[in-house]
């Protein structure tokens, strides 16, 4: 869940019409003019325009170029796309478009510190830099970077807070943080051995739910991260639904919301609308418009695997998982893992623990494995799955 929609922060926002509607020759002040572009170019960023937002971020940077906030998005934007990639290729100019825009963004929020150490926005924008180089180290294995920058992010945000307690996009990061670090206690990785705050499940939802009724930047992220954890973690799909189903219109070209709904709807049994969501799905893979190209099929399977081990249809299911694990691709790890485990869940369906346990040990031996399956495998690997026991 927490790429993408598991660790992955990507850009979002809920913007105004009025907004949207300024035209260009209408006389305004410098910084309305920067915030528009801003809040363009997220927009664009979350509809998976990826050419457009770094057009739109470039003029916000041109206009005020000693403001960190247009970099740092921008780290962030090449962040979302070096998660996006489809070639290794692509993925290094990402990887050196994270540093450069990182840097530029590092460098000019300490200049602006060095002069007004109380601005809270600025602390925000470091903050965004440093987590597009968390993430990055994260992907990349260099535990050591992402130890000292996690702990720079954390002392960033609070210094945010205390400069501003109206800082509501703050309230995304250390709601997140807060949440993921309690739902992940005890998995080996750098959520349990990088303390850098208390785990906190009540307190990490009450700033997610702040930062997505008030923030600004990343109001929508914070609903996109709320609607992630009501249906993976909190069982609570209905209220997932309630926030992906507007968040898909706003944003038709984000496949990502698609796939949501057709789980939240599958979670909450309504079989024949998470089908068609599916179905909808497979339509536009095969008409290979973009952004829907063929490297999605793999998650459509699982989509559709999953659909069907909902309904009782287990060799159906079965299928569906083999084909999901085909593509042996660097970019179809995390689905290859998840598909994996669900055949290990349909094993333990089936009574057939000895194979269960095969397919469990292979995620929690596999590379690249999201923590949450890591998390599930070992936990199904100690007690095997039921129909109830996710």
């Amino acid at each position: 869940m927490l790429k993408k929609i598991g660790l992955i922060i990507a850009i979002g926002l809920s913007l105004s019409t009025s907004v949207f509607g300024m035209e260009a020759k209408t006389a305004e002040p410098s910084n309305g003019r920067y915030q528009s572009c801003l809040l363009q170019g997220i927009q664009k960023s979350f509809n998976l325009d990826e050419n457009g937002a770094d057009a739109l971020l470039r003029k916000a940077a041109e206009l005020e170029p000693d403001n960190p906030m247009a970099y740092a998005l921008q780290a962030m934007l090449h962040l979302f796309a070096y998660e996006m990639c489809f070639t290794l290729e692509q993925r290094r100019k990402e990887k050196e478009a994270i540093f450069f825009y990182t840097g530029e963004a590092l460098a000019r929020g300490e200049k602006r510190l060095f002069a007004n150490p109380r601005d809270s926005q600025v602390y925000f924008a470091v903050a965004l830099a440093k987590i597009a180089r968390v993430h990055w180290a994260i992907s990349e294995k260099r535990y050591l970077v992402m130890a000292q920058e996690t702990f720079n992010v954390w002392n960033s945000l609070e210094a945010a807070k205390s400069a501003d307690p109206a800082n509501y996009d703050a309230d995304y990061l250390t709601g997140f943080l807060r949440y993921t670090i309690d739902h992940f206690r005890g998995v080996t990785g750098w959520l349990s051995s990088l303390l850098i705050t208390q785990g906190n499940r009540q307190k990490g939802l009450q700033e997610l739910q702040a930062a997505a009724q008030k923030g600004i930047l990343m109001r929508d992220m914070a609903q996109i991260q709320l609607a992630g954890i009501y249906l993976a973690y909190e069982k609570q799909p209905a209220r997932s639904l309630a926030i992906i189903e507007p968040l898909r219109k706003k944003y038709p070209d984000n496949y990502s919301f698609h796939f949501m709904q057709g789980l939240a709807l599958m979670e909450l049994r309504r079989f024949a609308e998470a089908q068609a969501v599916a179905e909808e799905i497979r339509e536009r893979i095969s008409a290979g418009k973009p952004p829907y190209v063929r490297e999605l099929e793999p998650r459509y399977f699982l989509l559709a695997g999953r659909i069907a081990q909902k309904k009782k249809e287990y060799d159906r299911a079965g299928a569906f998982y083999q084909k999901a694990m085909a593509d042996s691709s660097f970019y179809n790890v995390r689905t290859a893992a998840r598909a994996l485990l669900y055949l290990g869940t349909l094993a333990d369906l089936r009574r057939d623990r000895k194979t269960a346990l095969e397919y469990y040990n292979r995620v929690a031996n596999m590379q690249g494995v999201d923590a949450g399956a890591r998390l599930e495998a070992q936990r199904y690997g100690k007690s095997p799955y039921r129909e109830n026991g996710e």
